[in-house]
């Protein structure tokens, strides 16, 4: 028994760096993403305590860039929530996707991955595995692997946003940081877009959100998001009755 451990220790090291070493391409444009998030916490009105908070707790940058406005505007609480809820709507899927991989994990445990898992850890973890056979999910490597690459995204996202709202009040707002993330999200977002279905969703949800632009409370943007995923996921149930 002894001699195998030394083997499982360096099976799940290799993983866990195989998993960083994968999550490297993504964490520049993370990196910038969440400087320009502590900036617009700050922006936006909250303290840098709340900022920080809000980091840590909530860990969710399009779900937290999308509330912040509403935050701003003083909208009504019910319009945050829901906002933040509808954009967050898809790690339901990537739960349900991710389970039989994690399912022989303690709860406690499984529920920490959750916290760290976003979307492009999910999306690399998912494409390891998309050809495992049933009997192969849930082998410690899998773990390690999603670990690594969940959670160097995750201490890059708190390090940078934590950054952005210590910076938040001496970098003028001249310097259009807006476009910095709208480039950001599309270096995370493109190389997710593997398939029909996350092509279809992709295209019909930004083509909705440009349509419905002008509806108040950015409310645009949480019908965009529905609209997207229902594309997504009818195409799925009809590509699998083709």
């Amino acid at each position: 028994m002894k001699g195998l451990l030394p083997a499982l220790d360096s099976t799940r090291r290799d993983a866990l760096l195989a998993g960083i070493w994968r999550a490297v391409p993504s964490l520049v444009a993370t990196g910038i993403w969440g400087i320009v998030a502590g900036v617009a916490m700050v922006k936006s009105g909250l303290s840098p305590w709340q900022a920080a908070g809000m980091s840590l707790l909530v860990f969710a940058g399009s779900a937290q860039l999308a509330a912040l406005p509403l935050i701003a505007a003083h909208a009504p609480i019910w319009v945050v929530l829901l906002t933040a809820l509808v954009i967050n709507l898809r790690f339901v899927i990537f739960s349900a996707a991710l389970y039989p991989h994690v399912k022989k994990v303690p709860l406690a445990r499984r529920m920490l991955l959750g916290y760290l898992t976003a979307d492009f850890g999910f999306a690399v973890s998912m494409a390891r595995w998309v050809n495992l056979p049933p009997e192969e999910r849930g082998a410690p490597e899998q773990i390690w692997f999603l670990v690594g690459a969940t959670a160097s995204t995750w201490f890059v996202w708190q390090v940078t946003s934590i950054a952005g709202v210590v910076l938040g009040a001496q970098i003028p707002t001249a310097w259009g940081l807006d476009f910095a993330i709208v480039v950001s999200l599309i270096a995370l977002t493109l190389p997710m877009i593997a398939n029909r279905q996350a092509l279809v969703g992709a295209a019909t949800a930004g083509i909705v959100a440009v349509l419905a632009a002008s509806l108040p409370l950015r409310l645009g943007l949480v019908l965009a998001v529905v609209v997207g995923i229902s594309a997504a996921m009818a195409t799925d149930v009809a590509l699998e009755n083709t």
